[in-house]
């Protein structure tokens, strides 16, 4: 083994024709307690760059001979152009062109290498999912989606269906995974794209890949993901018969690469996989980046492709992930187990179990042991460890602090120093915790590590454990055990999990897809990891989908891979909003998609709907009107009931949306002629058109939508089609938002990644890296990103400096792109050297879907002039 190094309610309510005004709605969140966001700007500008060339991929038709053609040619003009590059990757099938390291004073020198049809940023990528410390039971996530069923009652494995897993690996050791790898064994191919100790975001050597045949896991996400998919042993995954493809991207710790996941998809794609699974992507992504354009060409190569969406909830709209976001890829997001397999302790007189998550950063709690328990506070009192504690007012006890106020780590010190052998922390809201007691930046109390276990309970615990110390006269016994039970999730369980991300799709295409249990599950791991682990993320639940996807082709094995996605999403079954899911409303369709995945409707299902989502984009011009065609593969006509449900909608700040209800107006129609029913007759097919009217009390750049719902006549499987658009005007979203950094700003390059703004009059030499760069925050993701020079007398124009297509947003409010010049421009094919003199650089920004030709689809900003003078 390769060693580690890291360690709804649904109510089927017909509001056909009712539009109601927009209510707002509140939610508190039941995460981690919130920190503090840094204020020091962080500069995400790639050093690396995806170089398209001009001809489509041999997946597009083009011949081999071509496209490596353009690749020589490539090389032989940036060396006649003097640019200094090294090349990482060279892609033929899903995508032509090359990946490069340059300079990023010389992003405006490889743009202009002939040949060059456009340039994107080679992204740094995470796997979708954070660690959490519980152990739910994988096996009420599989009756989440009905796979027991489909396994125990309909009697399929996937087997004979080959799935792809890129991620970290497999270890195929592991015998819940096979025990072996090659001909015959449940993990049969596969290849190591990158080595051990390859990190992306690394120094030095981590950043060389060291390629082998050998796609062992020392990091554990890999193996999660495949368990998940199909493991059979102590864990039973959704497709326990599956044959696994490994494609390994990632080192023992830390990042990949997005041109590393193309070749993995090449190489995939070759060795013949039906199914491919990618736990991981880029959020802030147009569906025209590189991995999402490749994997929609795999898909129309046969092989069905399943991302997760992206772990970037927290970050608001418009933040779906590549390949994610892809056309045709299957975007998932995650709901929360609805069940939860827990260490726990014990408390005095019966023994009652409460059930504990561990806090990352603090010692592991013991599993023998009984100690007397302490509250910081009464239930009438606020100290909740936020203030000094007594000297001693701890010794030898476990204290009891509820969450509020201030931090984990300010409650758990504080405990600590007044004696306290460890602390259990209980939540002030419903749902679980993960909470980390790691020293906050900036420090408090001491800025010492805590160095006592610390565990976080649910509420309701907390509220017994308190009764009772006031009940004994503060005299509570607790004891540790080394046992694990299962505890139910009430509070999130079945709904929409807090880090899922929300879409639309920067082109507003309903993003995500579909849904499936992410939060909270139990898998594989790499046996040197300890064999079995509980994560939490999209990356589960996008196993969950691939999963399904292996039991539907075997069930249906002549289903084309670009209608699996429908079939899939026509059977979901959409869950409630998980702020508040009594009242009844249905979850955000642009943060759901369809719905949670229901494996036995899909595979059963006799009826499908096409399109399977309607993206109805921006409602400036009216009404959306789309047509649905039904077709009845049984044996029987159906006459389907036509409904429309609506999902809560979301308005304010993109980065900070509020829930709200602003439900739209559906209308059906057949050739003009309003209806409420359509038959479907055997072997046979029939449309109706669909019109949907966004609700005028929804604030402007709020996003809606909801689900159209055939109801059958007499009984039998439903069927809906999620939609989603936006109100209002879509560029009216600002894209160059002022920052307290001051951004857009005219900077300088003072180390290496490092930049200073400059005043207006600044001289740049041109010489040694000494050149003018437009430092800018991104809040949005554009379509064009442009820099032109001009004289800053006269307002000639020297044409321009570099253009960047489809740019993703910035990741954080503090974060910027670089863009440079060096002194050379181009227009109309033509190169020019600008002579010395004074300048300003204009940054353009034309916005998604926005018009070329209307001046309000752009913004700008013009630099302080400043002066070129070459020695």
């Amino acid at each position: 083994m390769k060693r580690p190094l890291f360690a709804v309610f649904l109510s089927m309510l017909c509001l056909c024709s009712l539009a109601l005004g927009a209510q707002d709605l509140t939610t508190e969140p039941s995460g981690s307690e919130p920190a503090a966001e840094s204020g020091a700007p962080v500069n995400e500008t790639p050093t690396a760059w995806f170089v398209e060339l001009a001809s489509p991929p041999t997946a597009d038709g083009t011949s081999l001979a071509t496209v490596k053609a353009e690749k020589d040619a490539f090389r032989r003009a940036a060396g006649t152009a003097g640019l200094k590059y090294a090349e990482r990757y060279a892609f033929d099938t899903l995508w032509n062109g090359l990946s490069v390291q340059v300079s990023p004073a010389d992003v405006g020198k490889l743009s202009r290498i002939a040949g060059v049809k456009a340039i994107w940023p080679v992204v740094q990528v995470e796997p979708a999912q954070e660690i959490t410390a519980e152990d739910p039971d994988l096996f009420t996530a599989l009756g989440m989606t009905g796979a027991n069923y489909a396994q125990n009652t309909l009697g399929l494995t996937g087997a004979g269906i080959k799935v792809g897993v890129m991620d970290t690996g497999i270890d195929y050791n592991h015998p819940d995974l096979g025990g072996c790898f090659g001909a015959g064994c449940r993990v049969a191919t596969g290849y190591d794209f990158v080595g051990d100790a390859y990190n992306s975001s690394g120094s030095g050597d981590a950043l060389v890949p060291h390629p082998d045949n050998d796609p062992d896991d020392c990091a554990g996400h890999g193996s999660h993901v495949s368990g998940i998919i199909g493991a059979n042993g102590v864990v039973k995954g959704v497709a326990p018969g599956v044959t696994f493809g490994a494609y390994r991207v990632f080192g023992c710790v830390g990042t990949t690469s997005s041109d590393v996941m193309i070749k993995a998809m090449e190489r995939a794609l070759a060795d013949g996989m039906q199914v491919l699974n990618m736990s991981i992507g880029s959020s802030f992504q147009w569906p025209q980046y590189p991995t999402a354009a490749a994997s929609d060409r795999a898909v129309n190569k046969g092989m069905v492709v399943v991302a997760s969406i992206g772990n970037s909830g927290a970050n608001g709209a418009y933040a779906a992930g590549a390949p994610g976001v892809g056309s045709k890829v299957i975007g998932v997001a995650s709901f929360d187990n609805t069940h939860v397999r827990l260490p726990y302790f014990t408390i005095a007189p019966d023994a009652m179990a409460i059930g504990y998550n561990q806090a990352t950063a603090a010692p592991n709690a013991p599993t023998t042991g009984s100690f007397p328990m302490a509250r910081t506070g009464t239930p009438t009192t606020t100290n909740d460890a936020c203030a000094a504690l007594p000297a001693g007012s701890l010794a030898g006890k476990v204290a009891l602090i509820r969450r509020g106020t201030c931090g984990f780590y300010e409650k758990s010190r504080r405990a600590q120093l007044a004696g306290a052998v460890a602390v259990v922390l209980y939540n002030n809201t419903t749902g679980f915790i993960n909470p980390t007691v790691a020293v906050p930046s900036p420090p408090v109390v001491d800025g010492q590590p805590v160095t006592i276990p610390v565990v976080a309970i649910v509420q309701a615990d907390g509220v017994t454990i308190n009764n009772r110390l006031a009940a004994n006269a503060e005299s509570l016994t607790m004891t540790w055990t080394a046992n694990l039970a299962s505890f139910p999730n009430p509070a999130t369980g079945g709904l929409i999990s807090s880090f899922s991300s929300f879409g639309l799709s920067p082109d507003l295409t309903l993003k995500p897809d579909i849904g499936a249990p992410g939060g909270n599950i139990y898998s594989t791991y790499p046996l040197e990891l300890g064999g079995y682990a509980t994560l939490s993320g999209t990356s589960m639940a996008a196993p969950h989908t691939a999963g399904s996807v292996a039991l539907l082709l075997q069930a249906r094995p002549n289903t084309p891979s670009q209608a699996v996605r429908g079939i899939l999403q026509n059977s979901a079954d959409p869950r409630p909003w998980f702020g508040n899911p009594g009242l009844g409303f249905l979850d955000n369709a642009h943060r759901q998609g369809a719905g949670m995945l229901d494996i036995p409707g899909a595979v059963l299902s006799t009826i499908k709907v096409d399109p399977a989502k309607l993206s109805l984009g921006e409602s400036e011009s009216g009404p959306a009107t789309r047509t649905l065609t039904l077709r009845n593969d049984g044996a029987s006509s159906v006459t389907f009931d036509l409904s429309h449900v609506p999902a809560l909608s979301t308005g304010g700040p993109t980065n900070a949306p509020t829930f709200t209800t602003g439900f739209a107006s559906v209308a059906f129609s057949v050739l003009g002629v309003p209806v409420s029913s359509i038959a479907v007759p055997a072997g046979g097919s029939a449309s109706v058109d669909v019109t949907v009217t966004a609700n005028a009390a929804l604030a402007n750049k709020s996003q809606y939508g909801g689900y159209i719902v055939f109801t059958p006549q007499g009984g039998g499987a439903t069927y809906r089609v999620p939609y989603a658009g936006l109100k209002g005007d879509y560029q009216s979203i600002q894209v160059l938002v002022p920052t307290a950094n001051g951004f857009p700003l005219l900077g300088r390059q003072v180390a290496p990644g490092s930049f200073a703004p400059v005043p207006a009059g600044t001289t740049f030499t041109l010489a040694g890296g000494d050149i003018p760069y437009v430092l800018a925050h991104f809040e949005h993701q554009s379509r064009i990103v442009r820099l032109e020079v001009f004289e800053a007398a006269s307002g000639k124009s020297w044409h321009r400096a570099l253009q960047v297509d489809y740019l993703g947003r910035n990741s954080s409010a503090t974060g910027f792109f670089t863009l440079s010049w060096d002194g050379v421009t181009t227009a109309g094919g033509q190169v020019y050297t600008v002579p010395d003199g004074q300048y300003v650089l204009k940054l353009s920004v034309l916005k998604a879907l926005g018009d070329a030709l209307n001046p309000a689809h752009w913004e700008t900003w013009t630099s302080p002039a400043f002066n070129i003078d070459r020695p």
